[in-house]
Formats: structure tokens, C-alpha cells, sequence
């Protein structure tokens, strides 16, 4: 066991340019089961990851929620439960004006009343038959589930929270900084070479978590835009070699949309790879790409089969593609594709 955490750790703190990328249960195994739920979770450590995710919101008393975003109607039955009706409502988060029902309007204790769904009903009809069953967890909570399955399997299951929506968080009074800081505390995940790796879109939290904690930390980097805190920054400057030297001085690794590692032409096909998995290693970067999805809808042209979106595709061998393409992690919905598409890079 002590080997296996030895080597879980070196994936996660370690050099750039790993032969075999980390694998990252994007929500968990999200494409079978509805997404940041135990039984997701649980899954994806079954089928071999070595990281969970969850995204992390606030509740009105400011506990962290694993959900995908505050806005709660596409993956819980909200919208189905008469005695919240009254708490639709529409907000502007980072722009977008956004309508439903919010897990800042509600207490920890009334979110544990609410059941998972998935997200995605029409792709994954399987993982919805799973809808109702699971209840809304806590992050502690999925450090919980991480640390037993450390202990059952002896293998490290590292977690990757993503902070979701900082800015306007604490524009309504609900800062996350401090209290993520304390709660990475409390779970003693607060030192360079703990099994955590911390997200954000945005760049200033990122900057000053540099400077409160040691745990690794992950720029996001969408394929068009910029962080909604910098609007004098675009996320195309900060994949120059210049951005990422920039970027080198507070996060850890550069975690671009897929498409800025392996683009795509206008017929759909994948071309590259680019210069960016070389440029961010020079820049002492790793790299983790977002995200593999089985379904032909997601996939790059010449990686689908049959004619139905919803189909699946050759994600193991898309997978192998960006292990070749030298990216030290893998964001993924379906974790035993992205293994089996590891395992052929040895």
C-alpha cells in the first residue's frame, strides 16, 4: 500500500511528460450513473480512477455542495417537488441569465431532501434509470468516499473540487475562498503533497490559494473566453508560452479544453497535435484535458461509429490519442474507456 500511495502522489506533485496519464472521473463515472452521486463515484474508483471529481457550490448556510452548477434543476428533482415551487427564480451568473432554482436559496438540510438525475437523459437513457435513487452530497463527504476506498482498495484515489463561480459568490455574500481554506483544513488537505488537486475557471482565487495552501492547483481553460474575474484576459493569451509562464507562477497544471490539445478541422476531424502539452511542460506545467466522452456527439469525426449521436465511439482509442500526445491527465466521463485506452500507451 505504501507503494501505491508513493506512486499516487508522484502522478499528482511529480514531473511533467508521465508516460501513463492520470485518470479523473469527471463527476465520477458520469456516463453511467447520474453524476456526483456515491454511486458514481464508486464506480469510477471500481472501474479504476485515480481521481474524483466533484464541483463544488454553496448553500444559503454556506455548506460546500457537489453539484455541476447552483443552478439544481437539470440534476435533482427540484423542479418536481411542490414545496419549492416558490423558489424559482432567475439570476445573472457571470453574464448569463440563468432560470431555476438555486442551491444558495436553500439550506443544507433541504438539499438532502432533493434526489439525483442525470443530466443528460437522451445520451445515457441507462444512467437515467438510475434517477431518484441518490441524494445530494457534501464535499466532505466525497472526500469520505475517496479516503474508504483508499483504505479498501490500497491504491490512492486523489479528489480534483473544482470551485465553480467564485465571483458571484461572493458578490451575494458567500465568499469561498475562507471557507474552502478551512474546510481543506479541517480534512488536513492543505500541504503540497496531499491527494487534491484544485480547479477554478477564474485566475484571481487560484492566485491567492497559491499563497494559503499547498495543495496543487489547476487553471481551467476554456476554448473561447476568459475568466470571468479578468476581462482584460483571454483564455487563447494564456496558452501562449508567455500565459503559461505566467500561469506557472501560481497553479500547478493547465487544464485546457480537449480541442486546444488535439484540434479539430471544420469537417470535425482532429488535427495535431499543437504545441501546447510541449509549451506548458517547458513552462513546468502538467497538462489534464477536459473531457472524454464516449458518445459520438462529443467525439471528433473520424472516432464515431453508427449514425445515432448518442452512440458510442472509440473514446479508448481517442484517449490513447492525447496519451501519445504526452498530457499527464485525462478528465474523463467513462473511466474504464479512458483505461483501456491507457493501457495502450504503456
Amino acid at each position: 500500500m505504501i507503494r501505491a500511495i508513493v506512486t499516487a502522489l508522484a502522478l499528482l506533485v511529480g514531473t511533467p511528460a508521465m508516460a501513463q496519464p492520470l485518470i479523473i472521473a469527471h463527476r465520477g463515472a458520469s456516463g453511467e450513473r447520474p453524476e456526483h452521486t456515491r454511486a458514481a463515484y464508486e464506480l469510477a474508483i471500481q472501474q479504476g480512477a485515480d481521481v474524483i471529481e466533484p464541483d463544488l457550490v454553496l448553500s444559503k448556510d454556506g455548506v460546500f455542495i457537489d453539484r455541476h452548477e447552483n443552478e439544481i434543476s437539470g440534476t435533482t428533482d427540484v423542479a418536481e417537488r411542490p414545496e419549492f415551487a416558490d423558489r424559482k427564480t432567475t439570476k445573472t451568473i457571470d453574464g448569463t441569465e440563468v432560470t431555476g432554482w438555486f442551491t444558495e436559496d436553500f439550506t443544507l438540510a433541504e438539499l438532502k431532501t432533493l434526489r439525483a438525475k442525470e443530466r443528460l437523459p437522451a445520451f445515457r437513457p441507462g444512467s437515467a434509470a438510475y434517477d431518484g435513487r441518490e441524494p445530494i452530497l457534501t464535499f466532505d463527504e466525497v472526500v469520505a468516499i475517496a479516503r474508504e476506498a483508499s483504505a479498501r482498495t490500497g491504491r490512492t484515489i486523489a479528489v480534483a473540487p473544482e470551485l465553480k463561480h467564485p465571483t458571484y459568490f461572493a458578490g451575494i455574500g458567500l465568499p469561498m475562498e475562507d471557507a474552502f481554506v478551512a474546510e481543506l483544513r479541517r480534512l488536513d488537505l492543505t500541504g503540497a503533497d496531499v491527494p487534491i488537486i484544485v480547479q477554478c475557471f477564474e485566475v484571481g482565487p487560484l492566485e491567492r490559494l497559491s499563497r494559503r495552501i499547498g495543495a496543487p492547483l489547476a487553471q481551467l481553460i476554456a476554448s473561447e473566453g476568459g475568466p470571468v474575474d479578468r476581462p482584460d484576459l483571454t483564455y487563447a493569451q494564456m496558452i501562449t508560452p508567455e500565459g503559461l509562464k505566467v500561469m506557472a507562477a501560481y497553479a500547478d497544471w493547465a487544464a485546457p479544453d480537449m480541442t486546444l490539445v488535439l484540434p479539430r478541422d471544420a469537417d470535425g476531424r482532429t488535427i495535431g497535435p499543437n504545441a501546447l502539452v510541449a509549451d506548458a511542460h517547458a513552462a513546468g506545467l502538467k497538462v489534464v484535458i477536459w473531457t472524454l466522452r464516449a458518445e459520438n456527439a462529443f467525439l471528433p469525426a473520424e472516432r464515431r461509429r453508427g449514425e445515432g449521436f448518442a452512440e458510442h465511439g472509440d473514446m479508448a482509442g481517442y484517449a490513447a490519442a492525447f496519451a501519445e500526445a504526452g498530457v499527464d491527465a485525462v478528465f474523463t466521463d467513462f473511466p474504464a474507456l479512458a483505461r483501456s485506452g491507457r493501457s495502450a500507451n504503456p
